[in-house]
């Protein structure tokens, strides 16, 4: 597969007219100008990745990617490795607060095992697209090979393809991962480690010390990884691998893509870095507690929906979300404008 076949070409959704149209729609509704707030630029980003003045949001895919990581065995999180496979197990008896909040907003989850050191049994809601036993120890060499990393992508490209609907819900789950989305933050974004590293699953003082001292030793081992597949190969995971591969098609076919927290961000920090316009087609769920998540915003530019000091990951901050999304389209669709409903306008 060549790169081009890998990065599809990802246009702009610049469209002055409908842009007009539907920013004229939202100003003739029965409401004073502005009034809807931050309702109102979600309606029109909407408006705009769907191409239409009355979108509607279809079949809403809520994906958590998995997988192990090998420098988790250096002590980087407060929680064992077992404990992603086991969370996937949690996911699927539907005991996860994303399982929860999937359910109660009727949103279609599926489990991907990207590279979960372990053999799950098949069974509906368990995506099986395992790269490998996790990525390995990116002390010892690169996290994944540039190959493994490409059918990563790949991968998640196929995936979202045979998925139905205009909507994209980025989760993920894997011990491990808030390490590689900082070290990804930190070379992509050109921001000080240290910046970029949080506490994750909980770390204490003295464990965070330790946690960036891994994770610069980490960083210094792969000096010349500096482009977007490079940096992603030698720093990321087999998860974010695919999520960028899932973000870059769900971008191409001109689905919305709500971003979850920290490391769905990482994947959208690699993908639109190879595709800049992959951020046009990007809502931004929620602003999370992990400390590089504020920074991780601030480099793609992004004005998260919610603040409610998160931490959890999954997907649970885009499911909470959802209803925003969901309220945002039917009152661009339902409300009535000022003439339909014979109320007099401002003088």
């Amino acid at each position: 597969m060549t790169t081009q076949d890998l990065i599809p070409a990802i246009p702009s959704l610049h469209d002055d007219a409908l842009a007009a149209a539907l920013r004229h729609r939202i100003d003739r509704k029965t409401k004073p100008l502005g009034s809807l707030g931050r309702l109102e630029g979600l309606m029109l980003r909407l408006g705009l990745i769907l191409g239409s003045e009355q979108p509607r949001l279809v079949d809403p895919q809520l994906m958590v990617f998995a997988a192990d990581h090998g420098l988790a065995a250096h002590g980087v999180s407060a929680y064992p490795s077992d404990v992603t496979w086991q969370m996937v197990e949690n996911f699927l008896a539907g005991g996860a607060a994303v399982s929860v909040l999937a359910r109660q907003h009727g949103l279609q989850l599926s489990i991907v095992d990207a590279g979960v050191r372990h053999v799950f049994e098949p069974r509906p809601g368990l995506l099986i697209a395992k790269i490998a036993m996790g990525s390995r120890d990116m002390l010892d060499g690169p996290a994944m090979t540039m190959d493994e990393c490409a059918t990563a992508i790949a991968a998640g490209k196929t995936l979202l393809q045979k998925r139905p609907g205009n909507v994209l819900l980025l989760g993920e789950m894997g011990i491990g991962n808030t390490s590689s989305a900082a070290l990804l933050l930190s070379r992509l974004g050109g921001h000080p480690l240290a910046a970029c590293v949080g506490r994750g699953t909980g770390l204490d003082d003295a464990q965070l010390r330790h946690k960036l001292e891994v994770l610069t030793r980490a960083l210094d081992r792969h000096p010349r990884a500096t482009e977007p597949l490079a940096a992603l190969a030698a720093l990321g995971g087999l998860e974010i691998a695919m999520m960028v591969g899932a973000v870059l098609q769900a971008a191409q076919e001109r689905r919305v893509i709500v971003v979850d927290g920290f490391i769905t961000g990482a994947a959208v920090l690699v993908a639109s870095a190879l595709q800049p316009a992959v951020l046009e087609r990007c809502v931004f769920a929620h602003r999370s507690n992990e400390q590089g998540h504020r920074l991780m915003l601030d480099t793609l530019q992004a004005e998260p929906l919610l603040d409610l000091g998160l931490r959890l990951g999954e997907g649970s901050g885009a499911a909470l979300a959802w209803p925003l999304l969901a309220s945002a389209c039917r009152l661009l669709g339902e409300m009535a404008s000022f003439d339909a409903a014979g109320v007099s306008d401002r003088a």
